[in-house]
């Protein structure tokens, strides 16, 4: 039987307290709607409907590649009445599964024994059992363990609120049937709201059998309605995504002090070390090494790399053997050749390095092809911008620049050249010459050093 999915996402969630729409706050850096509709793809629904309401042009606008069918709710009238929007572009012979999309880490293998059970006529509800059920709705059982009901909090009565068991909002049923049981929903109740899980008697009353089925995960079934919430759910998504790393054979110094915020597709004997924080796409070889409190974003690694402490990379190649850090910041559009080294309070943006270059201290290099074999002395800057434009500088191989030297762009500096320390080049530099800049050093004999006047 054909799966539809229909993910409520209409609310406004004001208890973030923030004008983002609760469903595109940021989990593991995508938005919490991003990793339902990732869900809902791994069932192999044969459509996604999507129920929006508060800031839909923004989550539209998010997602405008999602391949959804947007359902508009104008008005947030409860659960009942935002899938009663969607059902009419539901075949009737369908399975429907509900999914919400503020409960992003719920797995396709929790919710796939639902979709089987209501394939088969039934109602299929999602619970699991909390020490504190406070907030949630309690699922109801006739003498023979059946499901007969879900009473919401404020309308259970003190025997029913002692009960465990809580609905968690995912359901699934036949279409045809789910149709007809949402459109004769009333809002009788203390939130004067239409509620979904009141189809539950009506399914009873029609003498069609509702089965639940249990998950002892119960952050897969929790939903974000505050920033609290989404902390603690940052978390449990961070250890899965620790637990999924380890399995494949990274070394993580520390599983509870790892961001992976993005993708990571790492080689044999990848070390990571603590507070390390991966986004993007990251691509890294074998037998790397990443130390302490390291940013990576978009960022492809080759093997034997040493990326030491405190550094910021992002949008950029590193080749196999270079080493980098500690305190380096590593620009987008930047390309390492192999053996590279870029080290301390040194910042690359938008350059290529050719292979056995060194950058190793205090240093900026900008807009710049270096070739192979060159060394950069401590405290060079090429200047790269005249206050409107970017310029480029070109260093040929096997050049060495001496330390505290400008390069005052656009200038060439030639295969086997020499610039001489504190110099500032505004010309090109000739192929294995020494080039410098000075000015003639004098000494001033007799000079005083001023002194401060005594205070009285």
């Amino acid at each position: 039987m054909p799966l539809s999915i229909v993910i409520l996402a209409a609310g406004q969630g004001t208890r973030m307290r923030s004008d983002l729409p609760k469903v595109l706050h940021p989990l593991g850096g995508r938005p919490l709607l991003a990793h339902v509709i990732e869900s809902a793809r791994q069932l192999d629904a044969a459509d996604i409907h999507v129920v929006i309401g508060h800031g839909a042009d923004r989550v539209r606008s998010e997602f405008a590649d999602a391949g959804v069918d947007w359902v508009m709710q104008e008005r947030q009238l409860g659960t009942g009445h935002a899938v009663a929007q969607a059902m009419p572009a539901i075949p009737d012979g369908n399975t429907v599964l509900v999914m919400y999309g503020d409960v992003p880490l719920v797995r396709k293998d929790t919710l796939e024994p639902l979709c089987a059970i209501a394939a088969q006529g039934f109602v299929a509800l999602l619970t699991t059992e909390l020490e504190v059920p406070t907030g949630y709705g309690r699922i109801l059982h006739n003498a023979d363990g059946s499901i007969c009901g879900i009473v919401e909090e404020k309308d259970a009565s003190p025997a029913e609120r002692s009960i465990h068991e809580i609905n968690t909002g995912f359901i699934a049923a036949p279409a045809t049937k789910l149709r007809r049981w949402v459109d004769a929903l009333d809002n009788s109740n203390a939130q004067g709201e239409f509620y979904l899980t009141d189809i539950v008697v009506r399914a009873v009353n029609d003498g069609v059998s509702v089965r639940g089925f249990t998950t002892e995960s119960i952050e897969e079934v929790m939903g974000i309605n505050d920033r609290a919430q989404l902390a603690v759910q940052e978390r449990c998504l961070q250890r899965r995504r620790a637990e999924d790393c380890m399995r494949e054979g990274v070394t993580l110094i520390d599983p509870a002090r790892f961001d992976l915020r993005g993708r990571l597709d790492a080689g044999q004997d990848v070390v990571i070390d603590v507070n390390a924080v991966l986004e993007g796409e990251i691509r890294l070889g074998n037998r790397v090494s990443i130390g302490p409190n390291v940013v990576m974003r978009n960022v492809r690694v080759g093997d034997d790399v040493v990326i030491l402490a405190n550094c910021v990379i992002e949008d950029a190649v590193i080749g196999n053997a270079s080493r980098i850090g500690p305190f380096a910041r590593v620009r987008p559009e930047t390309q390492l050749a192999e053996h590279t080294h870029v080290g301390n309070f040194v910042e690359i943006k938008k350059s290529d390095i050719g292979a056995g270059s060194k950058v190793n201290h205090l240093s900026y290099i900008g807009d710049t092809t270096i070739g192979s074999g060159v060394n950069i002395g401590a405290g060079t800057i090429t200047c790269n911008y005249d206050g409107a434009n970017k310029h480029r500088t070109i260093i040929g191989n096997d050049v060495f620049i001496g330390s505290d030297t400008q390069l005052v762009a656009p200038v060439t500096i030639a295969d086997g050249a020499t610039i001489g320390a504190g110099s500032t080049i505004t010309r090109d530099a000739p192929a294995g010459e020494l080039t410098l800049s000075r000015a003639e050093q004098m000494t001033r004999r007799g000079w005083k050093r001023p002194v401060k006047k005594q205070k009285t």
